[in-house]
């Protein structure tokens, strides 16, 4: 059948996102509260990445030695960048340690990821601004584009499963990215709505890097990736590159038929700032956060059992279909990214250590032989009313229960965590905590007179979103 050429209208989901971006006031204080502990909680995890060697390896220019005029600064670095490697720098190192906020639906991810973009384009901006003699960004600003690009990210995962199709998260960061970095960089309804066909139509990543047999370092960089590809879209749709209304819903040739197994991409709810306030911290531990209620519960049975290893008979772990289809491993652990992702490993260092560090999934840490000696000993099923209870936008919850039964009959008690710390309900108990982890990961790396400096500002909602994103980003050089 002969296809006739004619211009379409642009889809409506495209649409909605630029309207969104454009238009919606943010009028949640819990919103805004909440972002400012985002921002802190995942530069504090990016700083400490950077005690990692095969992290900071990755930093810096492509070309060694490039100063880019009035660039985007990297927190922690002497590094200045065009704003596009600046993203990739700031995602890589927010995300390498897999260590702050999370979202679960039927995608999960991180939105934070997006601050690789937006930070990296605020300093630019602003920079360029001062420049010119024109006022610098607020931080304000930063907190309102990250309580945006959370919303699009979350929402677009609450019904729309990549990981179904074998598709990687970071798609849904880099349409997050590309709409707040376009409307920052001046874009209005043409290019915010152009650049974003372009991200959906762009090369999306497989899952292939964040499963067995393949795990790897990938997964801590996929973000920085996604998230400067889409500083890149966003200043081609600023010089006037065009777009492709029907990105999505062309048929043969659009996302949803090449890429969505003929889906529908769907908004679950309209868009506000639900997600930012609804979004988890990882507060205690750097796992994969399916696990972390496991980890919660295998801690409180540490002092129960650690005299008693050698009497395990088994350990049973009762889980969600999630986390069985993400992390559930047996069999050898190549490498960290492959140890934070295996829920049975997590669970056993949980049980030997009474606690959880980054630098437990090292491959110093990985040879004690008892590791694996609990893993054999793991049995996981699902729980169907932990299934149902994640997916249940009221409670969203990320159950776990370990139980250890021993050789002679007896057992501990089934210890079960419905909620981890982080999650909206148990939110104030977290705050002071994520301060607390805050200030730890800032002495990794700064002086304690930086590390105060930093602080005096970061700590008081009023200081920090009236401060210029210039100065903001001084403190953390």
């Amino acid at each position: 059948m002969l296809k006739v050429n004619e211009q379409t209208k642009t889809d409506p989901l495209l649409e909605e996102i630029t309207d969104y971006v454009l238009n919606k006031d943010i009028t949640s204080t819990e919103a805004y509260t909440t972002a400012r502990y985002v921002l802190l909680d995942t530069l504090g995890g990016g700083i400490l990445a950077l005690s990692y060697p095969e992290c900071t390896k990755l930093l810096g220019p492509v070309v060694p030695g490039t100063i880019v005029p009035h660039g985007t600064r990297v927190p922690g670095t002497s590094h200045v960048l065009d704003p596009v490697q600046g993203a990739f720098n700031i995602g890589t190192m927010i995300r390498w340690l897999d260590y702050n906020d999370t979202w679960l639906a039927a995608e999960w991810g991180h939105p934070s990821d997006n601050l690789g973009g937006i930070l990296a384009v605020a300093d630019y901006i602003s920079q360029i601004r001062v420049a010119k003699g024109q006022p610098p960004l607020l931080v304000d600003g930063v907190l309102e584009m990250m309580i945006k690009a959370h919303e699009i990210q979350g929402v677009l995962a609450l019904e729309n499963s990549l990981n179904r199709v074998g598709l990687d998260h970071v798609l849904f960061v880099k349409v997050a990215t590309t709409a707040v970095v376009t409307k920052m960089l001046g874009g209005g309804r043409e290019e915010i709505n152009n650049a974003l066909s372009n991200a959906w139509i762009d090369n999306s990543s497989l899952r292939t890097y964040r499963h067995t047999p393949n795990t790897g370092s990938r997964k801590s960089w996929a973000a920085g990736d996604a998230t400067s590809r889409a500083v890149f879209l966003s200043l081609l749709a600023i010089k006037g590159e065009m777009g492709y209304p029907s990105a999505l819903t062309a048929p043969d040739w659009g996302f949803q038929d090449v890429l969505f197994n003929k889906q529908t991409l769907t908004l679950a709810r309209p868009l506000d700032s639900y997600v930012m306030e609804n979004v988890l911290f990882k507060v205690s531990y750097p796992a994969e956060f399916h696990a972390q209620t496991a980890a919660e519960a295998a801690i409180e049975l540490h002092p129960k059992v650690k005299d008693r290893l050698n009497e395990i008979d088994r350990i049973e772990i009762t889980t969600h279909e999630s986390a069985i289809r993400i992390i559930d491993k047996k069999g050898p652990l190549n490498n960290p990214a492959d140890r934070d992702h295996c829920l049975q490993y997590i669970t056993a260092i949980g049980l030997l250590k009474g606690d959880i560090t980054a630098e437990d999934y090292e491959d110093e840490a990985a040879a004690d032989p008892v590791i694996d000696m609990l893993r054999d000993k793991m049995i996981v099923t699902e729980n169907k009313e932990y299934t149902k209870d994640y997916l249940d936008p009221n409670k969203r919850s990320i159950a776990n229960a370990v139980q250890v039964h021993f050789k002679d009959g007896t057992s501990t008690e089934k210890v079960e965590c419905e909620y981890p710390l982080g999650h909206r309900f148990r939110r104030e108990e977290a705050f002071p905590k994520i301060i607390a982890k805050f200030s730890s990961n800032l002495s990794t790396h700064y002086t304690e007179k930086q590390r105060k400096k930093i602080e005096e500002v970061c700590l008081y909602d009023d200081k920090i979103r009236s401060m210029h994103v210039n100065e903001f980003m001084e403190l953390f050089v």
